[in-house]
């Protein structure tokens, strides 16, 4: 690898560190960005070089490759942070993935339960044993509040301000949110506080509200494990393999803008940067309507 290429790796990697990017997403586009670089340095390519013609000749081998849409999509955006990088500090005078058009993807709606499925789920959870009140608290908080699961693992017992009935969370890019939760979420992390904790914890156990059976944090395949467990045994929940913590968190969101919550409000509770991203709830209830009016009209 030549020189410029390596500086430019490091500038990126120092540019998303001080953006606050999350480890995952600092590990995508250094594998991505790496990808292309070794492509780069067999083809004689500085970044100096780089054209947008390349780049497409880049993209078209990597869907040759059969590399799916997303994928494709995920290593360009990881191009454009890398040529950004290099003209924010003066390396390049302009960046040659702007005009770079992305794959198209497919529009793939998010899975979300009817809330008689989520009544069912979380009601199945019995909250006798240590870990079934800790499970219970885990799930109404998921589904009350919106978490993602990162966010689910990462609360500790001071996040939650049983006053105020709220839950202060760090989101994505280490950015905090205040998220309401309601009543049934309340009163399970207090039941589980008063009487699962305690069983939990251990000498080594830090302020994790959410701990293993052997007293650590639980990690988020903790999460998704559990969550399996107990929608196997809730019967009424139709589609138990598409059940996950991001399934209860697009159920939140649906949920609340059936019911007529604004989508700058839903767009606030998620944490999302951008309305953008938060639209795609109204596609699932344009959706929802759609099969209604296919069902009921009498001239559909």
């Amino acid at each position: 690898m030549s020189d410029p290429w390596r500086r430019a790796l490091g500038l990126l990697e120092q540019d998303l560190r001080r953006r606050g990017a999350a480890e995952k997403t600092r590990h995508a586009y250094a594998v991505d960005s790496l990808q292309f670089v070794r492509w780069a340095d067999r083809h004689g390519l500085e970044p100096a070089g780089v054209t947008p013609r390349a780049l497409r000749r880049y993209a078209a081998g990597l869907t040759e490759a059969r590399q799916a849409p997303t994928t494709v999509a995920r290593k360009l955006a990881s191009l454009r942070s890398l040529f950004r990088t290099l003209v924010e500090h003066g390396e390049l005078q302009q960046n040659p993935a702007d005009l770079l058009s992305a794959p198209r993807k497919a529009q793939k709606l998010p899975q979300v339960l009817k809330p008689a499925e989520v009544a069912a789920l979380l009601d199945r959870i019995p909250a006798d044993t240590a870990l079934s009140l800790r499970d219970r608290a885990l799930f109404e908080l998921a589904y009350a509040s919106g978490l993602r699961a990162e966010e689910l693992v990462t609360l500790d017992v001071e996040s939650v301000d049983f006053d105020g009935e709220l839950v202060r969370v760090e989101g994505k890019g280490s950015k905090t949110r205040i998220v309401p939760t309601g009543e049934p979420a309340m009163a399970a992390i207090a039941r589980y506080l008063e009487k699962a904790r305690g069983a939990l914890a251990t000498v080594d156990s830090d302020r994790a509200l959410f701990l293993s059976k052997s007293g650590r944090r639980l990690s988020t395949s903790d999460v998704r494990r559990r969550l399996r467990v107990w929608a196997r045994q809730a019967a009424s929940v139709s589609t138990v393999g598409a059940v996950s913590p991001h399934a209860l968190r697009h159920s939140f969101a649906t949920h609340l803008l059936e019911n007529g919550a604004d989508l700058r409000s839903i767009q606030e509770l998620l944490g999302h940067a951008s309305i953008s991203t938060t639209q795609v709830y109204t596609r699932v209830e344009s959706a929802r309507l759609r099969s209604a009016y296919a069902k009921s009209h009498p001239r559909a």
